[in-house]
């Protein structure tokens, strides 16, 4: 973990944040990862103990560098304790940003505080990047909403206790869309299907029947649900790249000590220049990364009301990287690479969404290329 030290050393952190990765990293020696077989009692288990040792609380002020560096060190050390925390933040993110202050003190500070899960519906089968095809539909019927429609690929479906759900409200494109909260037990709520992944964690389909939901829990105006979820993913995408930041060290780490401790043709793996070029490789790429990804919070934190090219290009780079290096580090563990139960096997699975979830890489290269066109 000398690569974090390091980087924290730089003008871009303050001392709170450094003390904030310090602490985690020595509150998590130690802690057992969360186990694939039960992804939801792992995850309800990191909850708890996240929100036991205070980790949660960042998410009540949303600074983009304190929330970077927590999923970086949680994702070093657990996939699912990066997962637990992420979702808490999404799922709670627009209601922090947006939503009322009963909406804030009875949900998003419950959901900071471990006493509520909570998950973020914004997908659907036909609207994935393409968040202005959202077909899922909300109508006002005297003082509540009534919603009707699917959300699928989401996060804690079945796990969360409420979910912060965007409906179209009108034809208007992306304008008219609405963001809504909405508890896990009203009537006409269901989950339609759980879905298996190659690297476990909760995630599901998410059917809405009829479900009223009361006027006053409508996060921001009508119309406003686009903003609200382009707000919040541009403050969280940077955050994944941070956790393919922490991924990408864990294998580099990996690679290190097997190239060290493992003998080839009567020499150590590390003498060999493949072997070499590999590591330089790896490394250039996750300080590259991390660079980005800390350039897209330091100006989130200064006050840049978009970062959206600068995430999206935190975000995109990180998480190639991140598959980079694990790919490498399979390669260079050979048959111990793709062996169930070896560190390096479990972080090439647990990489591959980050280049999907939150927007595919192609997405994100859309982003930064429009963003220059449209600015020059």
């Amino acid at each position: 973990m000398q690569a974090i030290d390091e980087l924290c050393a730089l003008p871009l952190f303050d001392d709170a944040h450094r003390e904030l990765a310090a602490a985690l990293q020595s509150w998590l020696a130690g802690r057992p990862v969360g186990d694939e077989a039960d992804a939801d009692g792992s995850c309800k288990a990191w909850v708890r103990a996240l929100a036991q040792g205070g980790w949660l609380a960042c998410l009540r002020d949303l600074g983009a560098r304190s929330l970077c560096l927590t999923r970086e060190r949680l994702a070093y050390h657990d996939a699912l304790a990066d997962f637990a925390f992420a979702m808490q933040g999404l799922g709670s993110a627009p209601i922090s940003l947006f939503g009322t202050p009963e909406q804030k003190r009875d949900v998003a500070d419950a959901v900071a505080g471990g006493q509520r899960i909570g998950a973020f519906a914004l997908t659907e089968r036909e609207a994935g990047s393409d968040v202005a095809a959202t077909r899922t539909a909300a109508r006002r019927d005297g003082d509540a909403y009534v919603v009707d429609g699917e959300k699928s690929w989401i996060s804690n479906a079945g796990l969360a206790d409420v979910y912060v759900v965007f409906a179209r409200t009108s034809d208007a494109g992306a304008r008219g869309l609405t963001a809504f909260v909405v508890s896990a037990d009203t009537p006409g709520l269901s989950i339609s299907e759980r879905v298996r992944t190659i690297s476990p964690h909760p995630l599901g389909s998410v059917k809405f029947d009829g479900v009223r939901v009361p006027a006053h829990m409508r996060v921001g105006e009508e119309g406003e649900g686009f903003k609200i979820a382009m707000a919040t993913l541009d403050l969280f995408r940077p955050s994944v790249g941070a956790a393919a930041v922490g991924f990408a060290r864990r294998a580099l780490d990996e690679m290190i000590a097997h190239a060290r401790g493992r003998n080839l043709f009567g020499s150590p793996l590390a003498s060999l220049q493949l072997t070499q070029s590999r590591i330089a490789h790896a490394a250039t790429e996750i300080d590259a990364s991390a660079l980005l990804v800390y350039r897209a919070a330091y100006a989130k934190d200064a006050g840049k009301a978009r970062i959206t090219r600068e995430a999206a290009m935190a975000k995109w780079f990180a998480t190639e990287t991140a598959s980079r290096a694990a790919d490498a580090a399979v390669q260079l563990f050979g048959a111990r690479g793709v062996t169930h139960g070896e560190i390096v096997e479990r972080l090439y699975r647990d990489v591959r969404a980050l280049r999907i979830y939150e927007g595919a890489s192609e997405v994100q290269q859309v982003i930064v290329a429009r963003s220059l066109l449209e600015s020059r």
